[in-house]
């Protein structure tokens, strides 16, 4: 893909030199509303649904999309993508709630949390909330759970780990025999066996083994690994599946010289066996459901910030932002790339490099390092692209610094989705004993 190619799919040209974004000159933006700000663009999340929704229905009908909402947590997206049809899948309690307050009905939220508590449990018993469980001996605290609350035990599903796992940075992979996640094979007939004795009726089953994966090879062996487990389970126990949810982790391609993940060839490794399977009548005839996050939210946004040093220390060229890892920490914690480019590229003929970096009072304050750059001003706007996914929901108020807002664009009209925060909401929270006052 070349680079004007790259850039138009993510809703991103140059005219006469100023940087647009979904039709809006990124430069009025700014400058209207401050920076660093999130921008985020409705149409990209509607697109980017549709074509992982349309690739579905052509590999497999009975299908549910539940969006990770863990990647973009705003309850506008969330509202958007229910208005698409999405269901959305929640890691903790507080997205749970989330998810409720966003409108959409507790039957399209599913829970695939891990070292759940009690009260997690009971939360989810309360809203009537499908919980993925991610280990043996949270089945018998679920059940006695539902035992104690009179509820009917209708409904379990156990996260299986392939021990095939990939991602985009080893703490994003999610299976393998040293990872906290799921239960391994050698446990799985054991789990649904209890849960049967337990009295549940139907069962599910799941496997999500990383995030920002490109490469579609990654999934073919824990694929076909989860399949096994299924006919097994089925099989040995009697088993007839309600569902099958084969995770998320579809990456996006962040560099340039990446190409996106091919939808075709992954419904191939994933979608076309298991048709097969189903096809056998011997695991029932369950939905298919996976979860996406970062595929559908992340090329949907940007942040925009100003320069305001430039910093040339006689080794090295520094520009610094008002936007830093309190912003997007992905720099920071992964050494994900994001790529950053000029809002205006009055100075393109002089090229330099430049380490892009934040106010934070912390050396890894790094958004980007040895980036040629057209030659930048103080007070010149850049734009940090792919910052939809893991952007606001990982961002924070290290150094005492409030968190930025959020911007939607819908049909050429920009809406505040998310208020900037305050020096007072910073300290909101806090109580300050009598005899300290």
């Amino acid at each position: 893909m070349n680079y004007i190619d790259w850039l138009d799919r993510k809703d991103l040209e140059y005219r006469d030199g100023n940087l647009y974004f979904a039709n809006l000159n990124t430069l009025e933006i700014a400058k209207k509303f401050g920076t660093p700000i999130y921008v985020i663009n409705e149409q990209k999340i509607r697109e980017r649904y549709r074509e992982l929704k349309d690739t579905l229905n052509l590999g497999y009908k009975r299908n549910k999309i539940y969006y990770a909402i863990k990647s973009n947590t705003n309850l506008s997206i969330l509202k958007i993508l229910v208005s698409e049809g999405s269901s959305l899948d929640c890691s903790s309690t507080g997205e749970i709630y989330t998810c409720l307050k966003s409108g959409v009905s507790p039957d399209r939220i599913i829970y695939t949390g891990n070292m759940f508590t009690n009260n997690d449990f009971k939360f989810a018993i309360d809203n009537n909330v499908l919980t993925n469980l991610d280990s043996y001996s949270q089945l018998i605290r679920l059940a006695k759970i539902y035992e104690k609350k009179g509820k009917d035990k209708s409904i379990i599903s156990f996260r299986f780990n392939p021990e095939f796992g990939a991602g985009h940075h080893p703490h994003t992979i999610t299976a393998g025999k040293e990872i906290k996640f799921g239960i391994l094979e050698n446990q799985m007939i054991k789990a649904y066996t209890k849960a049967k004795e337990l009295g549940f009726k139907k069962f599910g089953i799941h496997q999500h083994i990383g995030s920002g994966i490109i490469d579609t090879k990654n999934y073919e062996n824990p694929t076909e690994k989860f399949l096994t487990i299924i006919e097994k389970l089925s099989s040995q126990l009697g088993i007839q599946f309600e569902f099958v949810d084969f995770g998320g982790g579809l990456g996006i391609p962040y560099h340039p010289e990446q190409d996106p993940i091919d939808l075709n060839i992954y419904s191939e490794i994933v979608f076309t066996r298991f048709k097969e399977i189903v096809e056998k009548g011997e695991i029932g005839e369950p939905f298919l459901f996976i979860e996406p996050g970062r595929y559908i939210s992340a090329e949907s946004s940007i942040i925009l910030t100003q320069i305001n040093t430039i910093k040339d220390n006689g080794y090295k060229l520094f520009a610094g932002l008002d936007a830093g890892f309190n912003t997007l920490i992905r720099p920071t914690l992964y050494g994900s790339y994001h790529h950053i480019i000029v809002c205006n590229q009055r100075n393109k003929e002089k090229i330099l490099k430049y380490d892009i970096v934040g106010p934070i009072c912390e050396s890894g304050d790094i958004l980007g390092k040895e980036r040629d750059l057209p030659e930048l001003n103080e007070g010149d706007y850049l734009a940090i692209l792919d910052a939809g996914a893991y952007g606001f929901t990982m961002s924070s108020s290290y150094n005492s610094r409030p968190r930025p807002a959020e911007l939607l664009i819908n049909d050429g009209n920009i809406f505040k989705i998310r208020n900037e925060e305050t020096f007072d909401d910073l300290i909101r929270n806090q109580i300050v004993p009598d005899y300290l006052k």
